[in-house]
């Protein structure tokens, strides 16, 4: 494939020859566009004014994709032009990328090479690594990716015997991104980041650390067994992270009553005392409830032979009434059901016998559905106000 990109990032404006079109398919005899490669998409940019849509490697060389077909016959000369801000920002998160490889051979054990892949908005790096990476993990990348950068490191390029870097321990590989890395069979391009890192990459990137600019780590995944995702920003995208995530910090401060870095221990401390009050509220709420299920057992009704205990409850739900109408049902009365407030309510019914039974004789009047066992059942949806559910169930002959 073409070199030329990787070897002169900097060159994007061109003059070459067209050696062979083939409707929007166009190459050139020499290109200084980079095609999509290794996790690194392909330039974009214009040839002779038509826009460059997708460059890619095939077995006649790198094709260069056009919007439309071009008028143009083999040997026409023309002027070629590399989207430059793209280019820099391909450039920026390659580099970054190693950058942060850098960073994670200082905080990560067993590491290796995962993937790696870039798009508008974010790069991401897959780490091989036996450790776990947690948020603590991540801020120390974040930290020392942009310490790399402000350290102005040179970061340079070089054709490697192939076995000369092999037997380097210095030197990462990753037979899933190098395509584009092998120049001649014994060949292997390196590039470096002085004191920092050092990789096989057929890749763009820029000659100092300083031109990446400020790094943000976004997040982390699981994407295999034992990778580690980390995603990040560069340029315009990172910055507006950054900003988002201190505006929030910022009104997170503002509602705690705390200073920013203080944020955390005050979320703790709401925390806790949300947890108080909820425990606080569960007490009343079984309070309250125990209080209405001994009013209502005041009120015992016959009903075909049989003894039954109903009334509505207000502020729980089925599940937190089980228990209740079987510790009941054949104490306080032969049937003991309660009734949910809220609509469309619900019904809960405890019974020695026949707890189902009287469950489907009131879905079959009032709808709804549900199920359970000879002690406890109970039912849900009903189509019915939730004191005629009651007064059905005090007078009603059926079982």
């Amino acid at each position: 494939m073409s070199r030329q990109a990787a070897a002169e990032p900097y060159t994007t404006r061109f003059e070459t020859g067209i050696s062979a079109v083939d409707g929007r398919d166009v190459t050139l005899e020499t290109t200084y566009f980079y095609p999509q490669s290794g996790g690194q998409p392909a330039d974009r940019g214009k040839i002779d004014g038509k826009e460059v849509v997708d460059v890619q490697v095939t077995d006649d060389g790198v094709v260069h994709r056009l919007a439309e077909e071009p008028g143009w016959r083999p040997g026409h000369r023309a002027l070629c032009e590399v989207d430059w801000s793209f280019r820099m920002y391909c450039m920026r998160a390659h580099t970054a990328s190693h950058a942060l490889y850098g960073a994670g051979r200082r905080v990560l054990d067993d590491l290796g090479y995962g993937g790696f892949g870039i798009d508008d908005k974010k790069i991401r790096i897959d780490f091989r690594t036996t450790t776990d990476v947690t948020d603590e993990t991540l801020v120390e990348l974040e930290r020392l990716v942009n310490e790399a950068v402000w350290d102005s490191r040179d970061v340079s390029w070089e054709e490697v015997p192939v076995e000369d870097a092999r037997e380097r321990d210095d030197v990462a590989f990753n037979t899933k991104t190098e395509e584009g890395v092998f120049g001649d069979s014994d060949t292997v391009r390196v590039v470096t980041i002085e004191g920092w890192d050092a990789a096989a990459c057929g890749g763009t990137h820029v000659r100092n650390t300083r031109e990446i600019g400020p790094v943000t780590v976004i997040g982390r995944s699981n994407p295999g067994e034992g990778l580690t995702r980390v995603e990040f920003a560069v340029g315009t995208a990172g910055i507006d992270r950054r900003t988002t995530e201190k505006s929030a910090a910022f009104e997170a401060s503002t509602v705690l009553g705390a200073n920013v870095t203080e944020v955390p221990q005050a979320a703790r401390r709401l925390q806790d005392e949300v947890a108080e009050l909820e425990a606080e509220v569960e007490e009343l709420r079984e309070d309250l409830l125990d209080r209405r299920v001994a009013d209502l057992c005041e009120d015992v009704e016959e009903r075909g032979g049989r003894t039954v205990v109903a009334g509505t409850v207000d502020g729980v739900g089925p599940n937190d009434v089980d228990d209740v109408v079987r510790e009941l049902a054949g104490d306080v009365a032969d049937v003991v059901a309660l009734v949910g407030s809220d609509r469309p309510p619900f019904v809960v019914v405890g019974s020695e016998t026949d707890a189902t039974d009287v469950i489907d004789d009131v879905t079959a009047e009032f709808g709804g559905g549900g199920g359970g066992s000879d002690r406890v059942a109970q039912a849900g949806g009903l189509d019915g106000d939730p004191d005629r559910v009651v007064e059905y169930l005090k007078t009603s002959d059926s079982p």
